[in-house]
């Protein structure tokens, strides 16, 4: 049984870049981005779509779609779990332990919009 998502059911969906990462989005669902700069209940546009599919055909960019674009509204800012990075080195009685949160944005999509037409 495969656990990727099947396109035909899916609905529509885009890629986008942000913060160097792809991520798989679709409307009305919400996804933890690395920080962005924007205040909490603001809106922000993804112009770096890689791919649309608007639930029948693909639009593969070269590298982006032209005139695609993803609105973004800012939920809250949070912090990742706790990573503990340990570093030790045997037989010399060296010792370093630090802990990492990653600031994160969790953000909805609002709508996935191709040349001016919105697709959801």
């Amino acid at each position: 049984m495969s656990t990727s998502p099947n396109p035909a059911t899916t609905g529509p969906y885009a890629i986008v870049e942000t913060s160097g990462t792809q991520f798989w989005v679709q409307p009305n669902r919400y996804y933890d981005l690395d920080r962005i700069h924007a205040d909490v209940d603001s809106t922000v546009t993804l112009e770096n779509v890689l791919l649309v599919n608007d639930g029948t055909a693909a639009t593969v960019g070269q590298p982006y779609v032209k005139a695609a674009t993803v609105e973004l509204k800012v939920l809250e800012h949070r912090r990742g779990p706790k990573v503990i990075v340990y570093k030790m080195r045997p037989k010399k009685k060296t010792r370093r332990k630090n802990g990492h949160r990653q600031e994160l944005t969790r953000v909805q999509v609002q709508s996935i919009t191709v040349g001016g037409k919105a697709l959801a």
